[in-house]
């Protein structure tokens, strides 16, 4: 197998995390050989003895820190850096500790949508909430994981769900729920997909 240099399949993002609670930063990287991983926080190396607690793993190209419990003098720039013999990527995202809670709202909902048959279809939300809300997609009641046929990404507060290729069999009622420790909120849309005819 050829060398690669590092990508990032799924960039780090920033994280809103209330005083106390734990904050999670995860990426998702590609290379060949895989690649080292390498965490910062305002240029310094992150270790359990500069961050006492802090969690940090990675396997199957997903990089991950958890901070159980944060407090206000953790909030800076967190880096990821990956590096391997062709190359480095570097993805960077801010912690900001708050003290105020504001519970999910939808400033863009989901929207009801008729196509055809073999489009790909992009199902979009924005959301957000203090602490940075969880979001999950569910097809008919059933939560989707992301996978090839059915992308999930999230960027900022934009969180969108693509279909690749849709089939009459994807047609169903879509939804959204976002979730934080301090409230709930839920987007439905219903999808229809049009055989040929």
């Amino acid at each position: 197998m050829t060398s690669k240099a590092p990508t990032f399949t799924q960039p780090l993002q920033s994280v809103v995390a209330l005083e106390g609670s734990a904050a999670t930063f995860e990426a998702h990287i590609s290379g060949f050989p895989v690649p080292e991983v390498s965490w910062y926080r305002d240029g310094q190396v992150i270790s359990t003895a500069t961050l006492p607690g802090v969690q940090i793993s990675f396997s199957d190209g997903r990089a991950k820190l958890v901070i159980p419990a944060v407090t206000a003098d953790i909030s800076g720039r967190y880096t990821l850096q990956a590096t391997n013999g062709s190359g480095q990527a570097t993805s960077t995202a801010e912690l900001l500790v708050t003290a105020e809670t504001a519970p999910p709202n939808f400033s863009q909902r989901l929207q009801s949508m008729t196509t055809r048959q073999g489009s790909q279809v992009r199902l979009d939300v924005r959301v957000t909430g203090i602490p940075t809300p969880v979001v999950k997609f569910y097809r008919d009641g059933a939560e989707i994981q992301s996978s090839p046929d059915f992308q999930i990404l999230h960027e900022g507060d934009l969180y969108s769900l693509i279909i690749a290729e849709a089939y009459p069999e994807d047609s169903g009622t879509y939804s959204v729920n976002a979730t934080n420790n301090v409230g709930r909120a839920t987007s439905t849309a219903e999808l229809l997909i049009q055989g040929k005819n």
